[in-house]
């Protein structure tokens, strides 16, 4: 569990800490596989986010990896629109305003080169944090939430 005295430091990565490998196993065990996926096209080189606007972002807790998320291309939709992908937390950082914190710095990053970030979550739990995050439900077959930069006060 993260307490009120840890340091929690967000930053871009450019290479796959060792701690990912942790994060994994629990994601696994959740019944989530894409942090297997993000591994394999990591080591293949097929998405390592490092197109114009690509970015993978750590959250670090007094130095260990305790969440990850990238922000890719929308290979769904047009140039100008991003997708956050792969976020995942670690379960005793959750409840701590870890992803939130998370999702805003990919957020951030984002504004800076897109209109507009879809993603897609399968969970309830993804559903309403990503509510809590300023997404809106979107129907649309590749992306189930959507936010706009032109709506962000």
């Amino acid at each position: 569990m993260i307490t009120p005295t840890d340091e929690l430091a967000i930053r871009q990565i450019s290479a796959l800490p060792p701690e990912i490998l942790l994060l994994e196993a629990q994601a696994i065990t959740e019944g989530f596989r894409f942090l297997t996926r993000l591994i394999a096209d990591w080591k293949d080189g097929s998405n390592r986010f490092d197109q114009p606007g690509e970015g993978l972002f750590g959250a670090f807790s007094n130095g260990q990896l305790v969440a990850i998320g990238g922000l890719s291309n929308d290979p769904y939709a047009g140039a100008d629109i991003g997708r956050l992908r792969r976020v995942y937390v670690w379960r005793a950082a959750r409840g701590q305003h870890v992803g939130k914190a998370l999702v805003q710095r990919l957020l951030g990053y984002a504004a800076q080169n897109f209109s507009v970030v879809r993603l897609s979550t399968d969970t309830p739990e993804g559903a309403a944090f990503y509510l809590r995050c300023g997404f809106r439900p979107v129907e649309d077959d590749f992306a189930t939430h959507v936010i706009s930069f032109s709506d962000v006060g």
